[in-house]
């Protein structure tokens, strides 16, 4: 007995990966195409499923504002710990979906309640660092 598998036809996964890319750029801008491009040498399917599943599946889909969706995705990254490159990706991201710094600050503090202190420092460094860059010290 055969199954069809519609992730096996090249259009249906060209399509996905295409939808999965408008959507990445929209919300993590060069930064995710960055973190995509990197990929292309070692790993290109991880990078593919990123774009296509993450992205094109996870990202679209319709019960969370990307706004909200930022706000989880920085929670669940200051709790892991060890994740400030990607912290960088999608503090980036929060603040192009809407959050503002102070938001994004708030989200940190808040997480130092369930995840420690040390883990939202580094968080909210690398915040620090994004901001920064991109003219939005000092705060108010």
């Amino acid at each position: 007995m055969t199954f069809e598998n519609p992730s096996e036809d090249p259009t249906s996964r060209a399509a996905r990966h295409d939808h999965g890319r408008e959507i990445l750029d929209k919300i993590d801008g060069e930064a995710g195409a960055r973190v995509i491009d990197a990929l292309a040498d070692i790993a290109p399917e991880l990078g593919h499923q990123i774009v296509a599943w993450g992205f094109g599946e996870i990202y679209a889909r319709p019960g969370l504002e990307p706004r909200d969706r930022q706000l989880v995705t920085l929670g669940m990254l200051t709790a892991l710990g060890g994740c400030e490159p990607q912290l960088d990706v999608h503090i980036n991201a929060a603040l192009n979906v809407g959050l503002t710094p102070e938001q994004i600050i708030e989200a940190f503090l808040h997480a130092a309640v369930y995840c420690g202190f040390p883990r939202a420092l580094n968080a909210t460094f690398v915040a620090k660092k994004v901001f920064a860059e991109r003219g939005l010290l000092p705060l108010s």
